[in-house]
């Protein structure tokens, strides 16, 4: 197993369990992985050519979304005038990242630490700290986050994996509750008659049991994300026509910092620590 640059233009490195094996990276573009190859099948979806271009956002890949989930509601920074507002789903996927390899664990480490930017939209010190570790068929996070100040650091977390897919049509959702919360429409609604719309486009909020499951009939795939509480909330955004569905694990509702509802305090020079893996099966 080992690290290597994959691409120096575009900065990927590229962590190998063997050749059907392996994950490719970006530290500069958000410590985002970009691509995931499970028993030689490429598991993620991602945009190339969108990624070229860095005035956008990046689509694909699983980006890391940090201190927020979602946006705020409010015009002005919660932190006060000093402060400028947190954009959708915060800096983190936006920052350069440090990594290193653990070879006693044999896996992948990311770093984010703040800085002078982060200062600019977040009055707090910190720092995130993810271990991936990649096994056969499967992805594991170990997400841990350092409060290195002198007070309270409020906090949400989430991974925003995009998954490819053969069609919208060849798709069975498994383990989902009843109800879900269309954030479009802000509305409770029953989820089995949302994802009929999902190639129309959805973005729902679920309250899981900490395990979420889909199915492509076509691929012959089943993925399932395990994200046990704090880390339960679930999402599911489709934005067609593009062949791929986000499967997310979030801690916290958007809004977190205003309503307070599900808003995680770090305490001062304390740490929070959340699991989450991504498993394949084949249905061959």
């Amino acid at each position: 197993m080992q690290i290597k640059l994959s691409n120096k233009d575009k900065g990927i490195f590229v962590f190998q369990l063997d050749q059907n094996n392996y994950i490719k990276f970006c530290p500069k573009r958000g410590g985002i992985i970009t691509n995931w190859v499970s028993d030689g099948n490429e598991i993620l979806y991602f945009d190339q050519k969108r990624f070229m271009d860095k005035t956008k956002s990046i689509r694909g890949g699983i980006p890391i979304l940090f201190p927020i989930c979602g946006n705020i509601n409010i015009s002005s920074s919660v932190f006060g005038k000093d402060y400028l507002q947190l954009t959708q789903h915060g800096f983190a996927r936006d920052l350069q990242w440090q990594y290193s390899f653990n070879e006693s664990e044999k896996s992948l480490c990311l770093f984010l630490n703040e800085s002078k930017k982060t200062k600019n939209y977040y009055p707090f010190d910190f720092e995130l700290r993810i271990e991936v570790t990649l096994k056969i068929n499967c992805l594991e996070f170990e997400i841990t986050i350092f409060n290195k100040s002198d007070i309270a650091m409020p906090i949400n977390f989430g991974l925003h994996p995009y998954f490819n897919i053969s069609d919208f049509k060849n798709l069975e959702f498994i383990e989902n509750p009843l109800n879900c919360h269309n954030q479009e429409k802000n509305i409770i609604s029953n989820t089995l008659d949302e994802l009929k719309n999902i190639d129309l486009g959805v973005d729902l909020l679920m309250y899981s049991s900490g395990r979420s499951t889909f199915q492509d009939k076509i691929l012959k795939r089943q993925v399932t994300l395990n994200h046990p509480y704090p880390f339960d909330l679930g999402v599911i955004w489709s934005d067609p026509p593009r062949r791929m569905i986000c499967l997310e694990p979030w801690t916290s509702p958007r809004n977190s910092f205003v309503d307070g509802f599900r808003n995680i305090m770090i305490p001062s020079n304390g740490n929070q620590r959340f699991d989450a893996s991504i498993q394949i099966k084949s249905l061959k």
